[in-house]
């Protein structure tokens, strides 16, 4: 199953693809007319979604961007908009192209503003800068932008969010924060790493004309996930099944003083579709989790004899490890020779990622941005860096964060671009972690595994958010929507 959707690549190689494909005989002005057209396409597409006035403003830079915004603008018109144009250059200082479509888009009645004072209505489109960006933002276009940003009004940005770096994801000092960024081609890195995400809204891609094959050419750094393939990968229900059969998860987790991590992420496990979900926990703790819902197994165990869960771990599919778990010296030198002993696909997150120094092969890791430096043994994060730990250790990594990015020996990261940032709240961690292990448990290789619970989850975060802003959503949300969440697919499926 292909679960590589869109290869993501620097800004830099999108432009060498493009100065490659017209040095071999396609049109630079092909490329912009038919960018400007699909540019159009989507504006007014957002205009009628959105039920706003047909009014358009255009931010203009002096390059291909600026072209694009006006070839766009002039579609507008044609189609009974009104649109106007803030161009920051003189026309005499930008590129040829973006000079004729100018007095194209003048010539079908746009109105274009030069000066200090940019005239800001309607939906603002953002063709200051493309991919060029680089250094210091200085003088008028940092006032720009710093103005746009500060109009509350939608703005659609036209392939990067203008002051975006889209290799590194750097802004310096400022960009434009972007409703939604209609990239050309394919997505660029600096969307995903840096501070791009807080930059580019939501995605939409817009087709320039290239011919596909310079996209399988292209140097990637990684891949979106394929939105298409998620519904697919819903394990399949048997008519005639029993709860051992529907998944069967192990989960060792919680200590005196930690049993919410622990309740949550064997609930979601539950809610996720696993039949059975049996909690290990300290012996001390059965009073902490007298209030865990009904379904919940529990057994207690000790240290010292850990073969109950030796014994269950031999009818078990999947198995957690680490939410809530504590970092006592005494677990620490035993959970190792547990999980050793243990021939089981796992989840291993939280506590868990401090305590075990050799991962099984196969297991899942779930660390944030923190746990990852550690688990390097480093004081910054490269993804190449965590490629190769995953690679070295036969492990699958889910690096938590926004957007989360999974790894997976020998195989180029899946970027997933889904959830809210209301989802920055304790415990959600541990909601992801139980649904994997409940993937796991159903059947789903690792990589599957993964990439199916990162992505129900993100549209948990998103759900819970629409319905009640980001600023209130907590963990529990998430297990209390999935049955929601686990509707959009299957409505996906019913109407393939």
């Amino acid at each position: 199953m292909q679960l590589e959707g869109q290869k993501v690549v620097e800004a830099k190689e999108m432009a060498r693809m493009e100065r490659e494909s017209i040095q071999k005989g396609a049109s630079d002005e092909g490329y912009m007319f038919k960018a400007g057209e699909g540019i159009a396409q989507r504006i007014e597409a957002f205009i009628e979604e959105k039920g706003r006035a047909k009014k358009v403003t255009l931010l203009a830079g002096k390059g291909n961007n600026g072209g694009d915004a006006f070839v766009a603008g002039t579609f507008l018109i044609h189609r009974g908009f009104e649109v106007q144009a803030y161009h920051l250059a003189e026309a005499v200082d930008c590129r040829p192209l973006c000079r004729k479509y100018e007095k194209i888009f003048a010539g079908a009645g746009g109105t274009v503003v030069r000066g200090t004072v940019v005239p800001l209505e309607g939906v603002i489109v953002d063709g200051l800068l493309g991919t060029g960006v680089q250094g210091i933002l200085e003088g008028s276009i940092r006032d720009v932008i710093h103005q746009v940003n500060n109009s509350r009004l939608p703005i659609l940005s036209i392939d990067i969010p203008s002051g975006l770096n889209g290799n590194t994801g750097e802004v310096n000092p400022n960009a434009i924060y972007a409703t939604e960024t209609m990239y050309l081609g394919l997505p660029k890195l600096g969307f995903f790493i840096g501070q791009g995400y807080n930059y580019i809204g939501k995605l939409f891609h817009v087709d320039f004309g290239m011919d596909p094959k310079y996209w399988a050419k292209a140097q990637g750094n990684a891949y979106i996930v394929n939105e298409d393939v998620m519904p697919s990968l819903l394990p399949p229900i048997q008519r005639v099944r029993h709860k051992y059969q529907a998944g069967y998860v192990l989960a060792l987790a919680g200590s005196p003083g930690m049993p919410g991590a622990a309740i949550l992420s064997s609930l979601a496990a539950l809610r996720s579709g696993a039949g059975i979900v049996r909690l290990f926990h300290p012996e001390e703790m059965e009073d902490k989790f007298a209030a865990a819902p009904l379904e919940l197994v529990r057994t207690s165990y000790s240290l010292e004899d850990p073969s109950p869960i030796f014994e269950e771990a031999k009818r078990a599919q999947a198995c957690l490890i680490g939410p809530g778990l504590g970092k006592s010296e005494g677990i620490h030198t035993s959970i190792q020779a547990i999980v050793s002993k243990l021939n089981l696909p796992m989840v291993i997150d939280a506590d868990g990622l401090y305590h075990i120094e050799v991962f099984p092969r196969g297991a899942i890791l779930t660390p944030h941005y923190k746990e990852m430096l550690h688990l390097l043994g480093k004081e910054e994060l490269s993804h190449d860096d965590c490629q190769k730990f995953a690679d070295q250790n036969a492990v699958t990594i889910v690096l938590k964060g926004a957007p989360t990015w999974i790894f997976h020996p020998n195989t180029a990261p899946l970027i997933v671009p889904k959830g809210d940032p209301g989802m920055a709240t304790a415990g959600t961690g541990d909601v992801l972690t139980g649904m994997i292990a409940a993937t796991l448990a159903q059947g789903l290789d690792g990589k599957e595994a993964a990439t199916l619970g990162v992505y129900l989850h993100g549209i948990c975060g998103e759900i819970v958010a629409a319905k009640q802003t980001s600023y209130g959503l907590i963990a529990s949300d998430l297990i209390k929507i999935l049955p929601e969440a686990f509707q959009t697919l299957l409505a996906q499926l019913s109407h393939e």
